[in-house]
């Protein structure tokens, strides 16, 4: 698939394509770069879109584990603003022509790649090369072989490897993946996922542009949806079978808009999924022998809300960022469990392409056979 370089990526962006604001330039309170804790490990976020901006600068804030240390950005106009809010010193700013200086900055332990999926492989593989622990946003990659690229890098520079998927760490998701190991509620016989939501405002949005993207609603919100089945079951699944559905081809011109798959797991277990960017939903839903239960919503940020056949379920809210970010910090301080290594980003992105090859084949069954488990969330 052919790639957006960086250069086109910025004009894109110039355009607005990337849709964000740049930030106020308020100063906070506790200036993060130069407040370091000698404990805490420092993080570069590369891509200051509105991911970065509102969820994960915020979280490093309140980390207990790792910092807000540095950032990467084609967009000059934003270095000064987040150097005053963050108290980020000017050398541990860059840009995407410079960035691989980052191996001589001591003070960056952990590099946290943000950009549009087709970015990806190419940061995640220059950080391992610069000596620095990765996270990867989700989805890993455009495609398998590229995730392929990324482990191998991380493997052979000796640093971690994770994948952006917060919900691991936070504590509904939590239990229910401790239902199904513990089999609360008896074997899993069906589960379903929905994740979606209804794009109206930005046709020209860089999700929607297939170069930087790969896909639409599958690469995007079906990763949460292609999760949710897995861990709900505890099962990665045999086969897939999958249809996809336009009603606005007007405004998705480049990109798949719904997408519904079938699995089968080897326990008999069935499931559905069903990921859109023209509908909105948000749910996870599990019938076993002995009861139910359910998560809706059950992969936005805060808050999630759950119930089972024996009540509801109740738990603290707090960023799923922060969670997520500390989790990954302790695997590399204290060898903790990864709740979400490398592998696992490649699991699904290999269903992921098994469901495109299903819709191309008119929903025809396609096997999946993974070596390993490639990872459950521990």
């Amino acid at each position: 698939m052919e790639k957006l370089s960086r250069r086109d990526f910025n004009a894109t962006l110039a355009k607005g394509v990337g849709g964000v604001t740049l930030l106020a330039t308020t100063p906070l309170a506790c200036a993060m770069g130069n407040a370091q804790n000698k404990k805490k490990l420092g993080v570069a976020l590369v891509g200051l879109g509105s991911y970065s901006t509102y969820q994960l600068a915020p979280a490093l804030s309140d980390t207990k584990h790792c910092y807000l240390a540095g950032i990467v950005t084609g967009t000059p106009e934003k270095e000064n603003a987040w150097a005053e809010k963050y108290g980020i010193p000017k050398e541990n700013i860059y840009n995407y022509q410079n960035f691989d200086n980052i191996a001589k900055n001591d003070a960056i332990n952990i590099v946290y790649v943000v950009l549009p999926n087709s970015m990806h492989a190419d940061f995640c593989i220059r950080a391992a090369k610069a000596g620095k622990h990765v996270i990867c946003e989700k989805p890993m990659a455009m495609n398998v072989e590229e995730c392929d690229a990324i482990i191998n890098a991380c493997k052979k520079a000796k640093v971690k490897l994770g994948m952006g998927y917060r919900l691991h760490s936070e504590p509904y998701t939590q239990e229910i993946k401790r239902f199904v190991k513990e089999k609360t509620f008896g074997a899993v016989n069906y589960i379903s996922a929905d994740a979606a939501y209804r794009s109206t405002s930005n046709p020209n949005q860089w999700r929607l542009n297939k170069k930087l993207s790969g896909g639409g609603a599958l690469m995007n919100m079906g990763v949460y949806a292609i999760q949710s089945v897995i861990y709900g079951t505890g099962e990665n699944p045999i086969s897939v079978s999958a249809q996809e559905f336009s009603t606005r081809p007007d405004y998705f011109k480049d990109t798949d808009e719904t997408i519904t798959a079938q699995f089968e797991f080897l326990s008999g277990a069935t499931g559905s999924i069903m990921t859109s960017h023209n509908i909105s939903a948000n749910r996870l839903f599990a019938s076993c022998e002995r009861g139910w239960f359910e998560l809706d919503p059950a992969s936005t940020y805060i808050p999630l809300a759950g119930r089972t056949s024996s009540g509801t379920l109740d738990f603290p809210q707090e960023s799923q960022q922060k969670l997520q970010m500390d989790d990954f910090a302790k695997h590399i301080l204290f060898d903790s469990p990864n709740l979400a290594p490398g592998e696992m980003g490649k699991r699904d992105m290999m269903i992921v392409e098994a469901i495109y090859e299903s819709i191309a084949k008119g929903g025809e069954k396609i096997k999946l056979n993974f070596e390993t488990d490639y990872g459950f969330g521990g």
